[in-house]
């Protein structure tokens, strides 16, 4: 499954030892369906690696890939929302503007510009 939306909210880094070792997470905000009137938001979670790998901050617009997986413990049932791929939308992916702007107030075709590039 998958979502698209903005990151609202990244939580504190959460780490500890477990029977295979350290393990660290991190979970996030994210809200979907800004459109409408009464946006849904939702928390996932990244393991591990993963943490830096996708280098998630607020306010960025992503896609996440994720499973949903729920888990007994003490005989509470938990959700475990985990994602395992991150993609940044094209708008913020890109280094360099959009090439259908044009702004054709500030230099005329006779006016002779020097570009760097």
């Amino acid at each position: 499954m998958n979502i698209s939306g903005k990151i609202i909210e990244v939580l504190p880094l959460q780490s500890g030892m477990g029977r295979n070792g350290e393990w660290k997470k991190q979970s996030y905000v994210i809200e979907y369906n800004s459109s409408s009137q009464y946006p849904k938001k939702m928390m996932f979670t990244l393991w591990g690696d993963k943490i830096s790998q996708f280098d998630i901050k607020k306010d960025q617009q992503l896609t996440v890939d994720f499973d949903i997986d729920c888990q007994e413990y003490n005989g509470r049932w938990y959700n475990d929302i985990r994602a395992w791929r991150v993609t940044v939308d094209n708008a913020e992916n890109s280094d360099f503007p959009p090439t259908n702007l044009k702004n054709t107030d500030s230099v005329s075709q006779d006016d002779n510009v020097d570009f760097p590039f």
